[in-house]
């Protein structure tokens, strides 16, 4: 038996994303429904979560679905998920029977697990992920790991509601100053959906150091050819924004520097200056403004960005809510 998952929206066609799109749309306008009634989700986070914990818990509540929220190593025993390795450490039990027996209990296992951020080599291999994805006979959601669809899908659901048709809008994935160097995870997912829908796509960042991992860049390439949009990659700020219909903020570490922090320090230090600010932002086309969420104000967006009526962060953390309700629905649901 095929067991679909959802791991990466790159796993879905147009057509497919535009589905869930729908969806979640319709659970926009009716939250209540029965979709997933009698069933059990089994919510996984190796690392801490506010929006996706919440919106996945009460998604499920609200089409009749019972979550239960484990943090292993915390209030579960730690898991080993290298194949054939002793276990006389810390870990206390193999994902090889964590997923089954889960997989016995509930009828969907969904997954949060951060890099390690030691080495990319490794942590671009999603161990944990498809660990649960080899081993679970349900299917399984990635909550984030190095690329976060979830957050993918509500951010295209709240530019479809500002925007209407996304064909060839200018779309702008800036990098931001962060005092610590963060996951891709969210910048990949960015790349990934806007390519996907056809949109123009300028990744504004401050080096070639700060370039996507190139397997993400190949996938924006492909989505650009398959739906009649473009990528490009922009170190000059002012020719990014000018025209831009979408600015999207986010911080991300460089990858050559990866698991070497200080030796990115100093680049990260002296571009402070990508911050979205009113300035910027007057270079566009009355272009909408939206992150993922967390922000730090007036460290990657001002106080007058974040509280402009350009800014839809709100309406896609909301967005959260609606599409997971649609993967969950579309993986498990009844009727």
């Amino acid at each position: 038996m095929t067991i679909r998952h959802f791991l990466t929206t790159q796993d879905y066609s147009r057509r497919e994303i535009d589905e869930l799109l729908d969806q979640a749309a319709e659970f926009k306008r009716s939250p209540q429904g029965r979709q997933l009634a009698g069933k059990a989700v089994a919510l996984l986070f190796f690392n801490p979560s506010m929006r996706t914990r919440t919106s996945f818990e009460l998604g499920a509540f609200q089409l009749g679905g019972h979550a239960v929220v484990l943090a292993p190593g915390k209030d579960a025993w730690p898991i080993e998920f290298e194949v054939g390795t002793v276990m006389d450490g810390d870990t206390e039990e193999h994902i090889a029977e964590v997923a089954q027996v889960l997989s016995r209990y509930a009828d969907l296992i969904a997954v949060r697990a951060f890099p390690k951020f030691q080495d990319w080599a490794v942590d671009r291999e999603d161990r944990v992920l498809k660990a649960f994805a080899r081993y679970a006979t349900v299917p399984v959601i990635n909550m984030e790991t190095i690329t976060h669809p979830c957050q993918e899908l509500a951010h295209a659901m709240a530019l479809r509601e500002h925007l209407g048709d996304l064909q060839n809008k200018k779309y702008v994935l800036t990098w931001t100053y962060h005092p610590k160097p963060l996951n891709t995870a969210v910048a990949n997912s960015a790349l990934l959906i806007a390519t996907k829908l056809g949109m123009d796509v300028t990744l504004l960042c401050p080096s070639p150091d700060f370039v996507l991992d190139e397997r993400y860049m190949a996938y924006g390439e492909e989505n650009a050819r398959q739906n009649g949009g473009s990528l490009q990659v922009s170190h000059d700020i002012e020719a990014a924004y000018r025209g831009a219909d979408v600015v999207y903020a986010k911080s991300w570490g460089a990858l050559p520097f990866f698991g070497q922090w200080e030796g990115e320090k100093a680049i990260r230090e002296a571009s402070k200056h990508f911050i979205v600010d009113e300035a910027k932002m007057a270079l566009t086309n009355q272009a909408v403004f939206s992150h993922c969420l967390p922000l730090r104000r007036n460290v990657k967006a001002t106080d007058a960005v974040m509280d402009s009526p350009a800014c839809i962060a709100i309406d896609e953390a909301e967005n959260r809510l609606h599409v997971q309700k649609a993967v969950m629905a579309a993986l498990i649901g009844q009727g």
